[in-house]
């Protein structure tokens, strides 16, 4: 887990007035395959608010990733959503054309890609690749956005940024690279960013930095983040909210504070055993045995229920709901308690 600071987190936990600035509803992805159809997302459920960061966890292929570039239209062959809503500003994103949607990516909706050889085109330099978010979207002239390039890339902490502006993106190291693609999702002042394991491909060192660099970006401009990260430890370092997600289901969503506090499902708790704490370095892991499901049938009950310690035939029959245990926490599971009746499971 990383350990670092960052700026403090703004407290939503009273603030009812703050609407979301997204609302996903009830959304089902599926993949069409040679081998069978994939059922990779299965009825997600989250909103954000503005200036709240939103953290998407769990392992890989337990639909994170998925759920965001779907909403973006970006889900690539074989991939469509079936069912469901992602209201953006009074419009559903899912029922837009692609074309539509390109209104809106870089603009209102900014991405930080997890791999950073697709995030630039390696034939162009990495500052007039910025500068085109704002042309392309008509937000300036041309002359305009190099100047707003870069005094971005000097605010994210580029080195010489006049110079970088004319560089290829191999000519800079992974963490310029990463601050290069933080400025092409920031720069048209978005009011969402999504971001796709922003800090995987860096050392700990520089995720550190990258991270509170985004952080303190993004706050100061009051933007959403949406989050997706398999990393607790980022996660309860930058994040207002969690929400887990595992076999293309959201398990539990809570505020982080709640979240590290009373976690309650058997998966969230399988992750936190398995996970390094920096308070406790001398706990040796556990991890979650069996693997994560192919998901080439739809869940007739839990997903977890293969791994779960706590299954009973009910979990393995029934999809359980999302059931609130405490204030905006939620849980997914057939034997967790109700409100004011919390107990959270022990780590098997």
């Amino acid at each position: 887990m990383a350990d670092f600071v960052v700026e403090a987190r703004t407290d939503f936990s009273n603030d009812v007035s703050k609407q979301p600035v997204l609302e996903v509803r009830d959304l089902v992805v599926r993949f069409e395959r040679a081998d069978g159809v994939v059922h990779a997302v299965n009825g997600v459920d989250f909103a954000v608010r503005p200036g709240e960061w939103l953290g998407i966890i769990g392992e890989s292929g337990s639909g994170k990733s998925v759920t965001l570039m779907s909403i973006l239209g970006l889900l690539g062959e074989g991939g469509r959503v079936i069912r469901g809503n992602a209201w953006f500003n009074g419009v559903d994103l899912v029922q837009l054309s692609d074309r539509q949607l390109r209104t809106v990516r870089g603009k209102d909706i900014g991405v930080v890609f997890q791999n950073l050889a697709e995030g630039f085109n390696p034939y162009l330099p990495i500052g007039s690749q910025i500068a085109e978010v704002l042309v392309n979207h008509r937000l300036c002239t041309r002359r305009t956005a190099h100047r707003r390039v870069i005094e971005f890339m000097h605010e994210l902490g580029i080195a010489d940024a006049k110079a970088r502006f004319q560089q290829y993106p191999h000519e800079l190291s992974g963490g310029m690279r990463q601050r290069a693609m933080i400025a092409s999702a920031i720069v048209s002042e978005p009011k969402v960013i999504f971001a796709d394991e922003p800090t995987t491909a860096l050392d700990s060192t520089v995720q550190m930095q990258v991270l509170a660099l985004l952080t303190d970006i993004c706050r100061k401009r009051g933007t959403a983040v949406v989050m997706v990260t398999h990393d607790l430890g980022v996660a309860a370092h930058t994040c207002d909210r969690i929400v887990v997600m595992y076999g293309g289901v959201v398990m539990e969503e809570a505020p982080i504070d709640e979240f590290l506090q009373f976690p309650t499902h058997p998966y969230t708790l399988g992750l936190r055993a398995a996970s390094f704490d920096p308070e406790q370095p001398d706990r040796p892991l556990r991890p979650i045995p069996g693997v994560a499901p192919v998901l080439l049938e739809a869940p007739r009950g839990c997903p977890f229920a293969p791994r779960c310690h706590m299954a009973t035939t009910v979990c393995r029959e029934r999809l359980p709901a999302l059931r609130q245990t405490r204030p905006e926490h939620r849980v997914a599971c057939h034997h967790v308690q109700g409100e004011n009746e919390h107990e959270p499971y022990p780590i098997p």
